[in-house]
């Protein structure tokens, strides 16, 4: 009987994965050379797999970074040496979510799908993070805003109070008995 080959199972931490996707253009992004590093693939056979397969990677799954973008982005990542500068040679490919998530058809390795997994997870936390932070910023925007309800309340008492305060005090008259010598 024929040994049957173990499967190994990659286990990559979110957070390792968190760290590789960036906010480019508004959107959640990974780079090129990052995605082949998670696949254990060649950058360029990556590059190469995704341009055999342009028709399932339009726009909104991949764009390729501009001059300006590379440079800002490098500027976000502290990068020091400008001639060490990632080693690029061209200007990185960006894919978002659905562009990685298309990447389960070009790249059909057991690996490829196990990453591909680990990614698509990492991006759902990354969603319902932002989600929690919008809901947190609603939050405070309605006791800003009932606060703003209070404040006009109170202003209305201290009012008040001032003017009790501010009125001029009666004149001093004597309470009781006058005297004759008074």
């Amino acid at each position: 009987m024929p040994k049957k080959k173990k499967i190994s199972t990659i286990a990559i931490p979110s957070e390792v994965i968190e760290k590789r996707i960036y906010l480019i253009r508004g959107q959640n992004v990974m780079l090129d050379t990052n995605l082949a590093e998670l696949y254990g693939v060649e950058t360029r056979a990556l590059v190469q797999a995704v341009k055999r397969n342009l028709d399932r990677f339009p726009e909104d799954f991949m764009f390729q970074l501009t001059k300006e973008e590379l440079e800002l982005w490098r500027s976000q990542i502290v990068i020091s040496k400008p001639a060490a500068r990632m080693a690029l040679r061209r200007r990185p490919y960006a894919f978002t979510e659905h562009g990685v998530a298309m990447f389960s058809s070009v790249l059909r390795s057991r690996q490829a799908v196990k990453v591909n997994i680990a990614i698509m997870r990492a991006f759902v936390r990354l969603r319902e993070l932002l989600a929690t932070h919008k809901d947190l910023a609603h939050k405070i925007e309605a006791l800003e805003r009932k606060d703003a309800e209070h404040d006009a309340r109170f202003r209305v008492v201290f009012e008040a109070i001032r003017e009790l305060v501010e009125e001029t005090p009666p004149s001093k008259q004597r309470i009781g008995f006058k005297s004759d010598d008074e």
